[in-house]
């Protein structure tokens, strides 16, 4: 059973508390990003170094060098940087108190299989964060810095755009991996079988291949970097889903 009936204005008012936790939280952590900007930057600044590991493994060369033409812009990368951290580091603390807000509402049953989409979705997270830093931002920084419309023109990045990139990249690869986490959550309420996501499998070579095309340089090998844990993600995703028969087992 679910727990005690709650009115509209209860439900407002634990949300309300769940926000102003998590946005506490996210506060707090991004006050440790000023503290400790020089460590936070050195993690931000690697992927842009041609002494990274992953350039050195696939032989990427390049000459990034990020200038400031702006007065203020430092202070708002730094801040940029400090929440983006603190959005990271903090997932699993937001995704507690999103489950907090959501668990009196479900049936015992209902859950136990909503816990675990929670919990999967942590570790999807993180392991779509390092694909973002490892190999889908150095995809990107080799890809943009080498292309050019015209010899005339010399790319001179500035740590505003370089940032953007960063953030953008990192998250949205973290977000891309809760993919399987979707998946699952569909299928145990009956949308989706294992039967589906099979027939769907030359579709998604080819929106996987389109999408590591875009991203990165015209090298295959780059293109592999990229293409491969995109497509992992699919298949994991039809390990994870039941069959048909056995839905609402």
């Amino acid at each position: 059973m679910r727990d005690t009936e709650m009115s509209f204005w209860d439900h407002l008012e634990e949300l309300r508390g769940n926000l102003f936790r998590s946005i506490l939280a996210l506060c707090l952590l991004a006050v440790l990003g000023f503290i400790f900007k020089k460590a936070l930057f050195w993690l931000i600044l690697l992927p842009a170094s041609p002494d990274f590991v992953i350039y050195r493994l696939l032989g990427w060369t390049f000459d990034l060098r990020m200038i400031n033409v702006e007065m203020a812009a430092q202070f708002f990368v730094h801040l940029q940087a400090a929440f983006g951290a603190a959005l990271i580091v903090g997932f699993p603390y937001f995704i507690w108190e999103l489950w907090r807000f959501v668990v009196p509402a479900l049936y015992k049953n209902e859950r136990k299989a909503i816990g675990g989409a929670f919990l999967m979705a942590t570790g999807f997270f993180y392991l779509g964060v390092a694909t973002g830093y490892f190999l889908v931002l150095p995809a990107c920084v080799q890809f943009f810095l080498n292309y050019t419309v015209s010899s005339q023109i010399e790319n001179s990045i500035t740590i505003g755009s370089y940032m953007s990139m960063f953030t953008s990249t990192v998250l949205l690869v973290g977000v891309a991996f809760e993919f399987p986490t979707v998946i699952w959550a569909l299928s145990h309420i009956g949308l989706l079988d294992r039967a589906m996501l099979r027939k769907g499998r030359r579709y998604a070579v080819v929106a996987v291949l389109v999408l590591a095309a875009i991203v990165t340089p015209a090298d295959p090998l780059s293109m592999m970097v990229v293409a491969a844990p995109l497509y992992l993600l699919y298949e994991v995703s039809i390990l994870m889903c039941p069959k048909a028969n056995d839905i609402g087992r």
